[in-house]
């Protein structure tokens, strides 16, 4: 309790008074306290005032004037064009966090997944907190709609595709090898987001002599596929939701096993060296073994066939946006672990389209669509 005492002390807790009938919203506070200029400005030309001007509860780590001014000469005006608003939309989304989160809550955290999707690292030592690696400054600025915690630096997503982001390490040469081979590297650096157990060079290297050769040849390579997936999970998991959830789909369509250990935590037989890797469209784990799917894989054409089973009669009763993300979540599953170039590649198409399409019924009825087409064409 003492040293949960000392670190919120040392958090530097600083409020602004606001009319007691009343507190402004958070863009309204930020815009009153007169030192965020350039982040109300950048919320602007990111169409994200009306949104953070909203119900909310958000808790938004806002950087000052002067953290903007750190950033490197000509960024704040290149991300400020219009043609750069999806970037700055990203980098302002991964200062905000779900909820309203109070230092007192903030102290005992790790790290925080934001509205952006990526996760944030949070530290806590004898000088205060800080959010990957940006000092807070000020703390519990309270909203109607929120909190805000100042920063003394802007943070900054990933901005490398799990691909890029795996090439960069260094260490995975061999996989990267693999996954070319596949024909998975543009599934695999597309929008996802994926969640990759990724085995290093070394854990391919412990595979049986001959073993990588065998399967980099063209006829092997939906073995290989079938392999890779199964290293892959939907969405981004972070380690903390994984240990929780102790298993999870693959795209290979069985499931592996997430367990902690004495030493940290395993996935099957494998040690995870390094976790919450975060890439920009997912989260890379290290491990030090390669994965081989065990028991029976589920059948592609049994898994459309369950969706629409299950995502008609939601759509019957209304719920529209719980089927369409069903049907979504089916058709990633099965484009991912298919070998069929051109039917992943339309399936691609359709799935970036229906991610701009704001209807969630139009959503529902084209992936229905395509999940009809996938299910003519698999075997």
């Amino acid at each position: 309790m003492n040293k949960l005492l000392s670190y919120t002390t040392a958090f530097a807790v600083v409020a602004l008074l606001a009319p007691a009938s009343k507190a402004a919203d958070i863009v309204d506070t930020a815009v009153g306290a007169g030192n965020f200029k350039t982040l109300a400005a950048a919320l602007g030309a990111a169409d994200l005032v009306e949104t953070l001007k909203g119900k909310g509860p958000f808790t938004v780590f806002a950087p000052t004037d002067e953290a903007f001014k750190k950033l490197p000469e000509g960024t704040v005006a290149g991300l400020l064009k219009p043609e750069n608003k999806a970037a700055l939309a990203g980098i302002l989304t991964y200062h905000v966090v779900p909820g309203s989160v109070m230092a007192k809550q903030v102290v005992e955290l790790s790290g925080a997944t934001t509205v952006n999707g990526q996760r944030v690292d949070i530290q806590v030592d004898d000088n205060g907190v800080s959010v990957d690696g940006a000092r807070v400054v000020t703390t519990d600025i309270k909203c109607d709609n929120g909190v805000i915690h100042v920063i003394d630096s802007v943070i900054l997503p990933a901005d490398k595709t799990i691909p890029e982001t795996a090439s960069a390490a260094g260490s995975f040469g061999t996989l990267l090898a693999a996954v070319g081979a596949a024909g998975l590297a543009e599934t695999l650096g597309s929008e996802g987001p994926f969640t990759v157990f990724a085995p290093t060079d070394e854990a391919f290297g412990a595979l049986p002599a001959g073993t990588i050769e065998t399967l980099l040849k063209p006829e092997n390579k939906q073995k290989l596929v079938e392999i890779l997936t199964y290293h892959v999970v939907a969405g981004r998991v972070y380690s903390p939701d994984a240990l929780a959830a102790k298993n999870a789909k693959t795209l290979q369509g069985t499931t592996i096993a997430i367990a902690p250990t004495e030493s940290g935590a395993s996935v099957n037989n494998a040690k995870l060296l390094i976790t919450d890797l975060d890439a920009s469209n997912g989260v890379i784990h290290v491990i030090d073994r390669v994965l081989l799917p065990t028991g029976k894989k589920v059948d592609a054409k049994k898994m459309i066939f369950d969706a629409i089973s299950t995502g008609v009669p939601m759509y019957n009763a209304g719920h529209h946006e719980a089927c369409a993300s069903l049907y979504q979540k089916t058709m990633e599953q099965v484009m991912a672990a298919t070998s069929d170039s051109e039917m992943r590649s339309h399936m691609k198409m359709v799935l970036t389209a229906v991610k701009r399409e704001t209807c969630p019924m139009e959503r529902a009825w084209t992936l229905r669509r395509a999940m009809d087409q996938m299910y003519v064409r698999l075997p």
